[in-house]
């Protein structure tokens, strides 16, 4: 989410409070993203647990309801039409004979309820690789096991008995090893990002101008929450049966992009099919992360070692770390200097700030992702850069202040920004920018900003410009793979 997993965090738009007509009409007439008619209790319980169901990547195991229930119940319940506590699941399928990707939401309900409709059982192609992630709007969600479901789906929470937080996964790396394979023999073609309106590449989830401080987490999914509690998929199906049904979300990275920011850039989401919902398509995590790995310019923004949801007592984990990237398609690490974030805040400087305010004008006139929090995408974009700096404890990392002061009202709704450039920033289009006054080139491959990823006999190498000690962070290390954390 926007900020730590460990601490309270600001959420946006959750529950959104209208009927299913009217949230159509208003898409339809170009708004996204509603403010929410429902804030978060102060006594709500944001530590909850997910029971996944046996077989959970088999059709029968994507079909069956995941449950929640509290960690702690003395802490009180935790109940999914509860915008403050919803839990989601995201699927992804690979055809491995084609290499085509399609999508399937499984459903989180109340453990002992039953869902508003029932889902049905997607049709998988033969030897379909399946995975799923998860987000949450809580604190820290726990998965437990149910007859060995845990280990049947590789799921993975975290490591060394310490969980991500919001975040987690199952079956994870194979599939985006059999989606890369996919690419690489030419069956799986992915889009180009495009141009934004304002003549930069399009933002993935791993350009600068876009991360936070805990970097791809959580999910696209969105539910159905009924007036009385109940809980099913997003179909055109289930929202006709469903009148009046409202629709929940997960307040994400990978929905910031795909929903709020994609849209006001002009740029538009790689999308899949949706088993759930013929006829339709769906935006999801692994199809952002797969993109962003394939055309994402340098720097590349990659999970750092001071991700609140990869620390362990509040200290890099190197093996969490690494858990937490082969997660979302992030090649591991040999030790945490290559993951510095300083330099993660380095790039921060460097381009979000400029990209910022080369799109205000755009951004200015598209709603706010959480009225609660800014009154426009831009004022939510700039306070979330605030917070960032600030998590990351950047301005210590690099000695340099937070180049963005928000305004906020009577109420602490951030309403404006001002933004100072730092001296040679970029241009903010996530591709080093005019600030990259430094590449490197490494067997005539130039890297810009010496800051990404290159194969050198064999193995990747890791260049970080780490402009704070004027140096070049060179690590090389052979794919590896991380022990997952059950449980």
């Amino acid at each position: 989410m926007y900020e730590s997993s460990r601490r309270a965090r600001r959420r946006w738009p959750i529950l959104v409070g209208v009927s299913i007509p009217l949230l159509l009409l208003l898409i339809a007439a170009g708004v996204l993203v509603l403010p929410h008619l429902t804030s978060r209790a102060a006594d709500d319980n944001t530590d909850c647990s997910l029971i996944v169901p046996p077989n959970p990547l088999s059709a029968q195991g994507l079909a069956t309801p995941y449950q929640l229930v509290a960690t702690n119940p003395a802490n009180g319940p935790c109940h999914e039409a509860n915008p403050a506590q919803a839990a989601f699941v995201q699927g992804a399928i690979l055809d491995p004979r084609t290499g085509q990707i399609s999508i399937y939401n499984p459903l989180v309900i109340d453990q002992g309820t039953q869902p508003a409709i029932q889902p049905t059982p997607p049709k998988l192609p033969q030897g379909a690789v399946v995975a799923l992630w998860f987000g949450f709007n809580g604190d820290n969600l726990t998965l437990v096991d149910n007859n060995g479901s845990l280990r049947q789906g590789r799921c993975v929470n975290g490591v060394n008995g310490s969980i991500f937080g919001q975040f987690a996964y199952c079956n994870a790396p194979a599939f985006f090893a059999a989606a890369n394979y996919a690419i690489r023999s030419g069956r799986l073609k992915v889009p180009p990002i495009g141009t934004a309106k304002d003549g930069q590449p399009c933002p993935t989830t791993r350009d600068f101008s876009l991360v936070d401080q805990d970097q791809s987490d959580n999910v696209v999914t969105e539910y159905l929450v009924t007036a009385d509690g109940r809980i099913a998929q997003m179909t055109a199906a289930n929202a006709a049966a469903l009148q009046g049904a409202q629709v929940q979300t997960n307040g994400s990275d990978e929905r910031l992009l795909s929903i709020g920011l994609d849209s006001a850039l002009g740029c538009s989401p790689w999308m899949a099919p949706d088993l759930a919902d013929p006829g339709h398509m769906v935006a999801a995590l692994p199809l952002n992360e797969l993109q962003a790995a394939l055309y994402q310019q340098q720097p590349v923004a990659l999970v750092p070692a001071g991700d609140p949801m990869v620390l362990n007592n509040d200290q890099p984990d190197l093996r969490k770390l690494n858990a937490y990237r082969v997660g979302v398609d992030q090649a591991p690490v040999a030790s945490l200097n290559q993951a510095s974030t300083a330099s993660y805040c380095q790039n921060l400087v460097n381009i979000a700030p400029a990209r910022l305010k080369l799109d205000q004008q755009l951004t200015q006139a598209s709603p706010s992702p959480d009225a609660g929090a800014a009154n426009s995408l831009f004022t939510f974009l700039a306070q979330r850069f605030v917070t960032t700096y600030q998590e990351l404890n950047c301005q210590a990392l690099i000695n340099l202040p937070d180049p963005i002061t928000v305004t906020t009202d009577a109420n602490g709704v951030a309403i404006d920004a001002t933004i100072n450039v730092p001296n040679g920033g970029g241009n903010g289009g996530g591709n080093g920018g005019q600030g990259a006054t430094v590449n490197c080139s490494v067997n005539g491959r130039v890297i810009q900003g010496c800051s990404g990823t290159v194969t050198i006999n064999g193995a990747p190498c890791t260049f970080t410009l780490d402009q704070a000690n004027h140096q070049v962070v060179i690590q090389c290390s052979r794919r590896g793979t991380v022990q997952p954390q059950q449980g």
